[in-house]
């Protein structure tokens, strides 16, 4: 059992992105499910799908690699931790890398990129940046 789902999603799609995999499973929830669609619609992944292993709902991820053999995902960083929690409002949502990376929010509307945040004026907890 761990404590940061979420964390360890990152961490995992890290390590894959690094090892140069083509793809990961792991253990399957919405709000995991959202954040693998939002990286999807930003172009950081190449697919996401659902599938039952052994009994258990199960999300796959499929990493996306440059012509070059590259991972596009450069870095994903965790901001928002069950210890100690982000808030922000609109206006102070950072942007990565000067706006070439994106920072994820989880809104009343649901995950947002920060660039939606700040279209759709809505602040909430900053979960993570990818790069």
């Amino acid at each position: 059992m761990y404590t940061d789902p979420i964390a360890d999603m990152l961490t995992r799609i890290r390590n894959a992105a690094l090892a140069k995999k083509g793809d990961l499973v792991l253990p399957y929830s919405k709000f995991k499910r959202s954040l693998a669609n939002v990286l999807l619609k930003e172009g950081f992944i190449a697919g996401v799908s659902d599938s039952v292993e052994d009994g258990h709902k199960m999300l796959r991820i499929n990493l996306k690699y440059t012509p070059e053999g590259e991972a596009v995902i450069a870095g994903i960083k965790r901001i928002s931790k069950p210890g100690q929690r982000i808030y922000l409002p609109v206006d102070k949502i950072p942007r990565t890398n000067s706006g070439y990376g994106v920072t994820v929010v989880s809104t009343p509307k649901g995950l947002l990129t920060d660039r939606q945040a700040r279209k759709d004026r809505v602040g909430g907890e900053v979960v993570c940046q990818v790069w």
